[in-house]
């Protein structure tokens, strides 16, 4: 089942994605810089332990946190949050597929659509003529990726210091 869900106008991504970043953003943030238990960081985010555990084991075997075994034990960034991307934790959550495919390829206005000319052919699927709308939307799935590329688990702790700092020094 895919956990990116397509309702209504858009896509919409899911709980899972909300909490792995959460998640992440409170380990880079602990004060203490040493590990955090899965029962302190469930409470925290207000999920339960089991359903954060299969989260963090996902994000532990993509290499983004390190377990720390041991009675003390728990999570912490395998990296540091500058390396980790939104974009990593979202492709770990919910999959890397292509979020739009043009199911239409066989009807009239498809071929209208597509391109003819030397009827340049879609390197990743030959024999098939390339989609304008399917085009558009893969461009702007291009976007969004550069987008949350761009952004990294550091970029919002360093947003919330300035926050926190600007709203210091307004009392």
């Amino acid at each position: 089942m895919n956990p990116l869900r397509r309702e209504g106008a858009g896509i919409q991504y899911s709980k899972s994605t909300d909490y792995a970043l959460h998640a992440l953003i409170h380990l880079g943030h602990s004060e203490r810089r040493n590990n955090i238990g899965i029962k302190e960081l469930s409470a925290i985010l207000g999920v339960s332990e089991s359903y954060l555990s299969k989260i963090m084991s996902k994000l532990r075997q993509d290499g983004i946190v390190r377990a720390v075994p041991g009675v003390n034990g728990g999570y912490e960034l395998a990296r540091p949050a500058e390396q980790i991307t939104f974009l990593d934790v979202i492709q770990v959550i919910e999959g890397r597929q292509q979020l739009f495919e043009c199911s239409n390829s066989n009807s009239r206005q498809h071929r209208m659509l597509a391109e003819d000319g030397a009827v340049q052919q879609d390197q990743e699927r030959p024999g098939k003529s390339e989609c304008l709308v399917e085009k558009v939307m893969i461009g702007a799935e291009q976007h969004l990726h550069q987008y949350l590329r761009e952004h990294t688990i550091q970029t919002i702790l360093d947003e919330a210091m300035k926050r926190s700092n600007h709203e210091a020094n307004k009392k």
